[in-house]
C-alpha cells in the first residue's frame, strides 16, 4: 500500500481502514499542516465506540437519527466521548497521512505486514521517529474519527483488548510480530509514543505542543515558545489556549502502548489449517487447486511465480514447503502453505537441480502430494516454480474432460511426435480427481519409490509403457489397466525450455504471446543460478527480493 502510493502524483497520501468513519476536522487539519516547511507524517487514532445510532441523510452531508432528527457535529462528538471504550491504541485502527516529497517515511525496508493485524502502525511510527527524516506528530485531537468495536477485527484476541495476550493471538498477529522483530529497531528499543508532538486547535488556532519539552509551535507564526521559561504570553497565545494545553494530558488519546510483551514471540509460526481446510479455502469453482513444491534455495523463484499468478488474478494455489524455512517464509509473505511431514531432509541447497540425487528425491515428493490431494477430491494442476505463466490454463485443461492427464511435452525437436519415450515433463501437468487418474498416479508413485531415478521417467514408463508401447498417435498415450489417456500438450501453447530456442529470443514474452502461449518452462538448463539469471534477464521476473514485494512495472526489472 505504501509503495503503491509513490506511483501517484498526489502531494498527500492517506492510509485509512475502510471501516473507520471520519466525523470532522480532516480536511481543515490537512489545510493547516500543508503549510509546514518540513516533510511530515501525521497519525491519528480512531475512537473505539460501542454504538453509533445515526446515519447519513440522502444527501450524504448530514447525520440524523432514525426519526430523521439532524445532529450537529458537536452533539455527535459528545456522544462519541460518552460511548468511547477507552484506550485501544496498540491494535486500533489508525489514520496515517504524509506529504509526498523527497524524504522517505523511514530508513530501511517496510516489510510485508498484513494490514489490520497488529504491529504495523506502531512499527511504522517508531521507525519514522527513529529515522528523523520527517516531523512525526499526533493529530488525534483535531481529527474526530471512530469505529464500532463490534466490527473491529484489529483486536488480536477476538474481543479481549485489555491486554496483549500473545498466547491467544491468531496467526496473522503472530506473523506481523515476527516481521516487526526481523526488521528495524522496533523490538530492540523502547517505543515512547507519548513523546509525539500533539496538534491542537484552541481558540480557532492550530498549534503544535511538545509536552515533553513544554514547547508550543504555532502554525502560521515564526518561532516557538517554551511555556516553562516565557513570562509574557504573546497575542497569538491567549489564556484559553494555555488552558487547552493544561488539559492536554487528561484529554489526549495518546499513542501510549507498551511493546515489551510483544518480544515474547513463538519461535515457529504455523498456519492453523489442515491440508483439507487449506484446499477448501483456496480451490476454485471446479474444485481445482494449483500446486507447487519448493525448498528455501528457490524462495525467490517461488515468489516470482506467486507474484505472476497474483498479477493474473489467480488465487487458487497452494505451496508445499520442503523445509521449515520455506514454510516460515511463505507464511510471512501471505502464501497458503503446508509442509510435507515426510519430505527428504537436506534438500535446500544450490546443487538440487536436474540430474542430481537431491533432485530425484524432491520430484518424488510432488507425485506423492498430488496423489494425496486427488484422494481428497480436488483436481490438481502441478506447476514447478520455474514455469512462467502468461495466462490461466486451467479452463482449457479442465475442458479436456475426465480420465485425461494433460502433461507438458519435453520434446526438443521442432518437428515429429511429441510423445516419444520419456518426453513427459512432470513439472507441469493437470490431473483430475477421478478413479482412473487416481489409480494411474498410484502406479506412478509405487514405480518411483523403487526407482533410482527421478519421478519423471516413472510417469512415462508407467503410463506410456517402456519404450512408448502405449503411445497413440503423435501426442497421446493410453494406460491399459486404468484406461487413462495422457494428452501431451501443444508446445506452442505450453513451451518447454528447449522448444524453438524461445529463451534465446530478444523479447521472449513477445515471441511467446505471438504463439498464444499459456506458459513457458525455464528448464533444459542446469543449475539454479543459471536458471535464475536467464529468467531475470529475459524480463520474465516478477519479484524484488530487496523489498520482498512484487514488481509493478517493466522498468522495475531494468532498475
Amino acid at each position: 500500500m505504501v509503495a503503491k502510493s509513490r506511483s501517484y502524483t498526489s502531494e498527500i497520501s492517506v492510509i485509512i481502514d475502510s471501516e473507520t468513519v471520519i466525523l470532522s476536522g480532516f480536511i481543515s487539519t490537512l489545510n493547516h499542516v500543508y503549510q509546514l516547511d518540513h516533510d511530515w507524517l501525521l497519525v491519528a487514532s480512531a475512537q473505539n465506540v460501542s454504538s453509533f445510532p445515526f446515519h447519513l441523510d440522502e444527501s450524504g452531508k448530514h447525520w440524523q437519527t432514525d426519526n430523521r432528527k439532524r445532529m450537529n457535529v458537536q452533539e455527535l462528538q459528545k456522544i462519541l466521548q460518552h460511548n468511547w471504550q477507552g484506550k485501544h491504541c496498540c491494535y486500533s485502527r489508525m489514520l496515517m497521512v504524509w506529504n509526498n516529497k523527497d524524504a522517505p517515511l523511514h530508513s530501511g525496508v517496510l516489510p510485508p505486514f498484513l494490514y489490520g493485524k497488529g504491529t504495523h502502525n506502531n512499527w511504522l511510527i517508531h521507525e519514522a521517529m527513529s529515522s528523523e527524516f520527517r516531523f512525526v506528530f499526533d493529530a488525534s485531537l483535531t481529527i474526530t474519527s471512530f469505529h464500532l468495536n463490534e466490527e473491529d477485527d484489529f483486536s488480536p484476541t477476538h474481543g479481549n483488548s485489555s491486554a496483549v495476550d500473545i498466547e491467544n493471538r491468531s496467526w496473522e498477529y503472530i506473523g506481523n510480530s515476527h516481521i516487526g522483530a526481523n526488521y528495524g529497531s522496533f523490538f530492540y528499543s523502547e517505543a515512547n509514543f507519548t513523546s509525539l508532538v500533539k496538534l491542537l486547535k484552541c481558540n480557532k488556532q492550530y498549534i503544535m505542543v511538545d509536552t515533553k519539552k513544554n514547547i508550543v509551535y504555532p502554525i502560521g507564526h515564526q518561532g516557538a515558545m517554551n511555556l516553562m521559561k516565557e513570562k509574557v504570553i504573546p497575542s497569538w497565545l491567549k489564556e484559553n489556549t494555555v488552558y487547552c494545553i493544561d488539559r492536554l494530558n487528561s484529554h489526549t488519546k495518546s499513542l501510549d502502548c507498551s511493546v515489551k510483551d510483544q518480544t515474547k514471540i513463538p519461535s515457529i509460526l504455523e498456519l492453523p489449517f489442515s491440508l483439507e481446510s487449506l484446499l477448501s479455502i483456496t480451490s476454485d469453482k471446479t474444485k481445482t487447486v494449483i500446486l507447487t513444491v519448493a525448498g528455501y534455495s528457490y524462495k525467490d523463484m517461488l515468489m516470482s511465480w506467486v507474484c505472476r499468478l497474483r498479477k493474473l488474478s489467480i488465487e487458487n494455489f497452494v505451496v508445499c514447503a520442503l523445509d521449515k524455512e520455506t514454510s516460515q517464509f511463505s507464511i510471512l509473505q501471505g502464501i497458503p502453505v503446508f509442509t510435507d511431514p515426510i519430505a527428504p531432509s537436506n534438500i535446500s541447497f544450490d546443487d538440487c537441480h536436474f540430474g542430481t540425487k537431491c533432485f530425484q528425491r524432491v520430484t518424488k515428493v510432488k507425485s506423492r502430494i498430488v496423489l494425496k490431494i486427488l484422494k481428497l477430491g480436488y483436481n490438481v494442476l502441478l506447476s514447478d516454480v520455474d514455469v512462467y505463466w502468461f495466462k490461466n490454463p486451467v479452463p482449457l485443461l479442465h475442458s479436456l474432460g475426465p480420465a485425461v492427464l494433460a502433461a507438458q511435452s519435453d520434446e526438443y525437436q521442432n518437428q515429429g511426435p511429441i510423445n516419444l519415450p520419456r518426453r513427459l515433463n512432470s513439472g507441469f501437468y493437470y490431473a483430475r480427481s477421478d478413479s482412473q487418474t487416481i489409480a494411474a498416479i498410484e502406479k506412478v508413485v509405487r514405480h518411483a519409490e523403487t526407482s533410482g531415478l527421478s519421478e519423471q521417467p516413472s510417469f512415462y514408463d508407467t503410463l506410456c509403457g517402456n519404450g512408448g508401447s502405449n503411445r497413440v498417435g503423435d501426442d497421446k498415450c493410453v494406460e491399459p489397466e486404468t484406461n487413462l489417456t495422457v494428452h501431451f500438450l501443444d508446445r506452442d501453447l505450453f513451451a518447454n525450455g528447449a522448444y524453438q530456442d524461445l529463451w534465446r529470443e530478444k523479447n521472449v514474452k513477445e515471441a511467446c504471446l505471438k504463439k498464444g502461449s499459456y506458459i513457458i518452462h525455464n528448464n533444459w538448463i542446469s543449475g539454479r543460478l543459471k536458471k535464475l539469471e536467464r529468467q531475470v534477464l529475459s524480463g520474465l521476473w516478477e519479484y524484488d527480493p530487496s523489498t520482498r514485494m512484487c514488481l509493478r512495472c517493466s522498468q522495475c526489472i531494468k532498475q
